[in-house]
């Protein structure tokens, strides 16, 4: 195995940059980052010190903006593509410079405009270079010999056809072709009536290729290390989905589990993956991906590792994560119920959601949110009872319909928005939930249900018991599986592992993490001994080396937004020893904070591009908001679209800012602090 990274140590302690490739801006790009655009970064980076770039994934994500959200985990987006580059276009400058013309000017680039006017325009270069295109197709011709080098390329042409074929939409929606197999693929990619459509999306992944390991080589040869993103999962919409169900649990939603930020859970919406089918095949499908990856990076980001241990996955029929439980997970059987002396009748009582009438109409009454008189309550009231709920016998209590499998049905029944929202939160009321038949998990807020209000303080201590030992057996299965898929991916590649551990992480995680020399994620805001009083910050000194630190990631504020809107400045000015600090953020602030993030003892110290920006005057944005790469939980033309302020030439000539970034790749580790006797 090699990559063109390889010459880069990653051993050092290195100063690095995040950047979305769509945010440069190169001397030659149409609006949007492109792979040669990296190039030109990486000479500046290189006279700023800096160390390492780090990108979002760069995968073809069609339409969709997020680049987490890919067709396939191999092709490269499009929309990175230099025409200018192609020795087809050469006929087309007049074009090229006119869409370069149109979009320069736009502060955040407009995706899909972009896109379609990129897309439109390889379309023309395309047809007016067909034959030299074909030929070079051919058995033995560089494009034909390209072809069989990357033999994924065939099922993402055909992927690629039929999905624009049908208007973009999933293949979920598709009027037919939506079950393939492996046979009926190629058969679709040797139909002679269909190869130029094919061949069209062949020929942008290997101009697309050809650029991304020519910029690749260039970081390289300015000592920088390129570090790439491999998000862990794939959308359901998507070549790989579509082209091999058999990895993927479709039945299953992967997410988070509820939160501060979150009360319901996140629902990313992604299947999950079935591992033991890809492990019968050597997990190969993952093992190319890697091999994939590694011809431009030195490195990568695993997105969300926790999810190799064990991931929160809820049913494809809600539209929250609620009700989620962790995957793999050593259920609570009803043997261990009964164990506890719970008869079915109380198991019943513990998993399934009961709702009271009296309840039902007190939230009507009090969520009502416009005038209202018995009346209309009454009305509502009715259409549940009839719609969504059943009598027990003669009391005041109900339970949910056979027709009501989730969320989804609750919602389809047009209820008012008060009747609504309360039933969902009825059908979250319960202690347990009967994710397969017979086999139980505990719901993410157990003790608050109902059911469990009910038990006697015995029986109480009897299930928390049980649900503890539980998690403490499943853990044992969750550091075997991630020791073993952490294993398969860092024996397939000689990239340098770096782990995205946030969120509520196993003790077995860092264990296994340190075991297989993977670095480990502090983003500073959230490093505090979150259990003790005061919830303090982990001093730098003592974060470990084999990690990555950051004050900001994509889906956060920036180090500028943070310090003026949501930090506790006094808190944090004492945690770095600088007390006087001023309130709104200015370049002397971002010094002071920048170099005490970059003495913490961890191995790479990487900051979003907007932060190390933040160090001279020129670059802030009026507002700190604009300067965001996403704002999670929300779709718009506004997230994944962020812009640098001006051409990369252009801020190489600020001194202030290429000297303040130079000055803060020089920051030494801070010293351990010794144990007082």
């Amino acid at each position: 195995m090699s990559t063109v990274q390889e010459k880069v140590k990653v051993t050092e302690r290195l100063i690095g940059t995040v950047v979305p490739l769509g945010a440069l801006r190169g001397a030659g790009s149409i609006g949007v980052g492109e792979f040669p655009d990296l190039a030109e970064f990486a000479d500046l980076c290189a006279k700023a010190g800096v160390g390492l770039i780090q990108l979002l994934p760069v995968n073809d994500t069609g339409y969709q903006s997020s680049p987490y959200f890919a067709l396939t985990v191999f092709a490269l987006h499009p929309l990175h593509l230099r025409i200018g580059d192609l020795p087809e276009a050469k006929a087309f400058a007049a074009q090229i410079k006119a869409l370069g013309d149109k979009f320069e000017k736009e502060t955040r680039f407009p995706f899909e405009q972009i896109l379609q006017a990129k897309i439109a325009l390889l379309r023309e270069i395309f047809a007016a270079n067909k034959a030299a295109i074909e030929q070079k197709a051919e058995k033995g011709g560089s494009l034909g010999v390209w072809i069989e080098a990357n033999a994924w390329v065939k099922e993402y042409a055909v992927y690629r056809r039929l999905k624009e074929t049908n208007g973009e939409k999933s293949w979920k929606e598709w009027s037919a072709h939506q079950n393939v197999t492996a046979k009926e693929i190629e058969a679709f990619w040797n139909d002679k009536k269909l190869r130029d459509d094919h061949l069209f999306w062949v020929w942008l992944q290997e101009a697309l290729d050809v650029q991304f390991s020519k910029a690749a080589k260039a970081v390289a040869d300015k000592g920088i290390l390129l570090e790439g993103d491999l998000p862990i999962l794939i959308n359901e919409d998507s070549c790989d989905v579509w082209a091999h169900r058999d990895y993927f649990n479709l039945e299953l939603s992967a997410g988070a589990p509820p939160d501060m930020y979150s009360p319901d859970g996140q629902r990313w919406g992604f299947p999950t993956y079935n591992w033991d089918v890809l492990a019968k095949n050597d997990y190969d499908w993952w093992r190319k991906r890697l091999r994939a990856a590694e011809k431009y990076y030195g490195a990568y980001r695993i997105d969300h590792v926790l999810g190799f241990f064990r991931i929160w996955v809820s049913s494809q029929k809600d539209i929250t994560s609620a009700l989620g439980w962790f995957s793999p997970y050593l259920p609570i059987t009803k043997k261990d119920l009964n164990g506890l002396g719970f008869d079915d009748g109380r198991i019943h009582w513990l998993s399934l959601p009961h709702v009271p009438t009296s309840e039902l109409w007190d939230a009507l009454r009090a969520n009502w949110g416009g005038p209202c008189n018995d009346g209309d309550i009454a009305v509502e009231a009715e259409q549940v009872f009839t719609q969504a709920l059943n009598r027990v016998g003669g009391e005041e209590l109900w339970v949910f319909k056979d027709t009501i499998t989730g969320e989804k049905d609750i919602a389809a029944l047009g209820l008012h928005h008060a009747a609504q929202n309360y039933l969902f939160k009825a059908w979250h009321n319960r202690t347990f939930i009967e994710y397969e038949p017979g086999h139980y998990a505990p719901s993410w807020f157990y003790r608050d249900s109902r059911a469990y209000a009910t038990l006697s303080g015995a029986e109480k201590a009897d299930v928390q018991t049980l649900v503890e030992r539980r998690k403490m057996d499943s853990e044992k299965v969750w550091e075997k599986q991630g020791q073993q898929l952490l294993t398969v991916l860092s024996e397939s590649s000689s990239m340098l592992p770096c782990a995205e551990d946030l969120g509520a992480v196993p003790d077995c995680v860092p264990r296994v993490l340190t075991q297989l020399n993977i670095l480990g994620l502090r983003v500073v805001r959230w490093h505090r001994d979150w259990a003790a009083q005061g919830q303090p910050y982990y001093p730098f000194e003592d974060y470990p080396e084999l990690s990555v630190c950051t004050p900001a990631v994509h889906d956060s504020s920036t180090l500028r937004e943070w310090w003026e809107r949501e930090a506790d400045q006094k808190q944090f000015s004492d945690f770095i020893g600088v007390p006087v600090l001023p309130r709104i953020y200015t370049p002397g602030a971002a010094k002071i904070i920048l170099h005490k993030i970059a003495a913490a003892a961890s191995r790479f110290r990487v900051f979003q591009i907007q932060d190390l920006l933040h160090l001279s005057p020129r670059w802030y944005a009026q507002d700190a908001a604009v300067e965001r790469v996403n704002v999670p939980g929300s779709l718009n033309e506004f997230n994944w679209t962020y812009r640098l302020p001006a051409p990369i030439a252009e801020l190489g000539k600020d001194d202030d800012f290429v000297a303040g970034v130079k000055e803060l790749s020089g920051v030494k580790a801070a010293a351990k602090k010794k144990d007082k006797k």
